[in-house]
């Protein structure tokens, strides 16, 4: 007696960039996610790339997403629900990537060596739930690293990084880093050199703190009871 080795595919939804370098990083990911899971992973791109989210599940049927976002911005909240629907509403989405990486944003920063100050750069959001979840990570960042801390954002949010780098100068702190809270490079990323701290962290990239989450998120979302398409079999 056996029991079916069935698995969903791995979908990685991620934002997409102009950026070559980003996009080769994004690429990598899934590789190394593939390697850490032993698990189908396809890149489903939410915005900018093809194969876009929908076609990928259109052409897996039933797979597991998992969203490679840092907040519930609109992207998390509205795109991914609404691709799979468009896709049949087979595949099923885990809880997104988040604060869970918390700890490689640390290391990233630990390596442009001391400061006085730190600023966390997120992409932004008009979604006020996304910009309060950068600023309770700037909050735990701030516990962790025993440095006044602000949350700054790239686009759409207040206040701009620029604008928080400004706040804690005028405040007295010398020596500012910019900790980024963006998961490849690219246009936000490279917007962060001109923000007038003093040194500028890089962006999370193929961490083996995401890849583990990623991998976890996928693994939780297996043990969910499961559809009756693909039951777990038992062969006599």
């Amino acid at each position: 007696m056996t029991w079916s080795s069935y698995q969903p595919p791995l979908v990685l939804a991620v934002h997409g960039t102009r950026s070559a370098l980003g996009t080769r990083i994004s690429m990598e990911l899934a590789e190394a996610v593939a390697t850490a899971s032993g698990a189908d992973v396809r890149l489903g791109w939410v915005d900018i790339h093809t194969p876009t989210l929908t076609d990928t599940l259109r052409e897996l049927g039933e797979a597991i997403v998992v969203p490679a976002f840092l907040t519930g911005g609109y992207h998390v909240t509205s795109d991914i629900p609404a691709a799979i629907t468009a896709a049949g509403g087979l595949a099923t989405a885990t809880p997104l990537v988040g604060a869970d990486v918390l700890p490689a944003v640390l290391e990233r920063l630990d390596a442009v060596g001391d400061f006085d100050a730190v600023v966390l750069a997120g992409a932004g959001s008009l979604r006020p739930r996304a910009v309060a979840e950068v600023r309770a990570v700037a909050r735990e960042l701030s516990r962790a690293v025993d440095r006044p801390a602000l949350a700054g954002f790239v686009t759409a949010s207040s206040p701009t990084v620029p604008e928080a780098v400004a706040e804690l100068r005028a405040a007295g702190h010398r020596r500012i880093a910019i900790a980024s809270y963006l998961l490849a490079p690219g246009r936000f990323s490279e917007q962060l050199a001109e923000a007038g701290a003093d040194v500028v962290s890089e962006p999370i990239g193929v961490h083996p703190l995401l890849v583990e989450t990623i991998v976890d998120r996928w693994r939780a979302a297996l043990a969910e009871p499961l559809t009756a398409s693909h039951p777990r079999a038992v062969n006599d």
